[in-house]
């Protein structure tokens, strides 16, 4: 009876967010500080966390958060850089003008060019500009808005510049070449899913049984190169080079194999493609010279903000080991990276002309309004999770988990990472909800924790499809039904977690 009770306390600060976010409909900041104030209250009062454990916990989180938002902020600082040229746009709109076929316009955009957007950008960005084009092109609104919603969730993990998995890795303390192909593979299979619904939603059978072959080439293209990037430890730019790549195979299959489309000549001062991919290949050389040129790693790698923390015990005998906050490597970090690719960019298209008066000024107020919301949710979700992992909460979550589902538990994990990206809309908020969690049911239950943790990730990957934040953005584009449009990719999304979580259960058995 003790025991079930602390479990309920330990589950309450989730509980709350949960009920607070999808309930109640409130922000991810505001819910996210009740669950942060909820932890500090049941960890200090039932847990015996006293004021060092907490104040130690809240030092490790700060670390985590800085960690994470060094990713974000930069990251939509070069989406910014690069959509204020009008680079994005050139893209999206030379696409549909290479062929008349229905099906592989949805595949081509909703599927190839969402996940090279959710590489770049992320934050719903995918939905929010992809939306309007394909009404335009004739699709109905609700399809609009679930085909890119579908398309773009399984490159989520290493698409906003990899900070979903940064902070899978920040969360668990494992590292990325050992976390990176489990998920890539887990991933890869969502890929190949997601693309067979965006075919089902843009046409059903008939569209899906017109569009399989582009299908299964796109997707081994896609699926394999992220695959190949994240082996390589290139996780910042998995998502974007599998999108780049998706979008190649795309155009030359519509080259050789359909009719083409619109042939309405580029409007005067229209970007070039090759001129509107140059930033991606910046990105893709800086990132190649700071994580596979030793000398360029060694160099940018001298600086590391960390901290030293001592043992804590709480007074219930609950013990956090001595160690250090997370290390932010200031000039090698992934936003570094993208900093530098971000200047480079502005540069380029400065000098060509492509910024119109106060570009720099919407650059600037654009990343703040996305970043700012998206940074106090993190931060305050971080908060929450290091308080219930310091106290002995997450612990004793997972151990009531283990013991009622045992070996099935692989089975649920996929799910328990959709059940995060859905309360909060963001699979880096899942990641650091339950990466701790699931890694200590597996552990307890005799599982492989790497696969539960790879199965975490791709479950919030997916459960970003039909989450009410994300849903809401693309609705409010095109002016679809927030209700049909939910339910239809809530349909979806079910039906891919399903199959992934039987994957990875038969994986667990092998």
């Amino acid at each position: 009876m003790i025991f079930l009770l602390d479990w309920l306390l330990s589950l309450s600060p989730i509980a709350a967010v949960l009920v607070l976010m999808v309930g109640l409909r409130w922000s991810g900041v505001r819910a996210g500080l009740i669950g942060w104030l909820v932890a500090l209250a049941v960890a200090a009062l039932r847990f015996g966390a006293g004021p060092s454990v907490l104040l130690w916990a809240q030092l490790r989180g700060l670390f985590f958060s800085l960690f994470v938002l060094y990713i974000i902020w930069p990251a939509l600082l070069f989406y910014r850089v690069t959509d204020e040229a009008g680079a994005v746009a050139a893209i999206g709109l030379g696409l549909p003008r290479l062929t008349a076929d229905r099906a592989l316009q949805a595949l081509i955009l909703g599927w190839a060019f969402s996940s090279f957007l959710q590489g770049v950008g992320g934050f719903g960005v995918p939905v929010a500009v992809l939306a309007p084009l394909l009404l335009g092109l004739g699709f109905p609104a609700v399809p609009a808005v679930v085909i890119p919603s579908i398309g773009h969730s399984w490159s989520v993990t290493f698409g906003s510049l990899g900070s979903s998995f940064y902070a899978l890795m920040a969360a668990t303390g494992r590292p990325g070449e050992e976390l990176g192909p489990p998920s890539a593979v887990l991933l890869g299979l969502a890929c190949f899913l997601c693309g067979a619904g965006v075919l089902w939603a843009a046409g059903g059978p008939r569209a899906l049984r017109h569009g399989w072959a582009p299908l299964l080439l796109i997707g081994a293209a896609m699926a394999g190169t992220q695959y190949l990037v994240v082996r390589a430890r290139m996780w910042a730019i998995g998502g974007m080079c599998a999108g780049l790549v998706g979008i190649g195979v795309s155009v030359l299959w519509a080259q050789f194999f359909t009719s083409s489309g619109a042939s309405n000549p580029d409007p005067p001062g229209s970007m070039r493609i090759q001129t509107a991919l140059a930033p991606y290949g910046i990105l893709t050389a800086i990132v190649f010279l700071a994580q596979l040129v030793p000398p360029v790693e060694a160099f940018l790698g001298q600086v590391v903000l960390r901290v030293a923390v001592p043992e804590l015990v709480t007074a219930r005998g609950w013990q956090t080991p001595a160690g250090f906050t997370t290390g932010i490597p200031i000039f090698g970090h992934a936003g570094a990276l993208l900093i530098y690719a971000s200047l480079i960019t502005f540069v380029l298209y400065v000098r060509q002309g492509r910024y119109k008066r106060g570009a720099l000024h919407r650059i600037g107020r654009d990343v703040v309004r996305r970043a700012l919301p998206a940074s106090l949710g993190i931060a305050t979700m971080v908060g929450m999770s290091v308080t219930m992992e310091h106290a002995g909460m997450t612990y004793c979550l997972a151990e009531g988990v283990s013991r009622v589902m045992g070996p099935a538990f692989l089975l649920a994990s996929p799910f328990i990472g959709a059940l995060g990206a859905f309360m909060t809309g963001s699979n880096t908020n899942s990641n650091v909800i339950f990466g701790a969690f699931q890694q200590q049911v597996a552990t307890l239950a005799g599982l492989n924790p790497v696969l539960a943790l790879a199965a975490q990730t791709t479950g919030g990957a997916v459960g970003g499809m039909f989450a009410p934040a994300k849903v809401i953005v693309g609705c409010a584009t095109v002016c679809a039904g927030e209700g049909p449009t939910m339910r239809k990719a809530f349909v979806y999304g079910t039906v891919i977690l399903g199959i992934i979580a039987l994957v990875t259960a038969l994986w667990g058995l092998m």
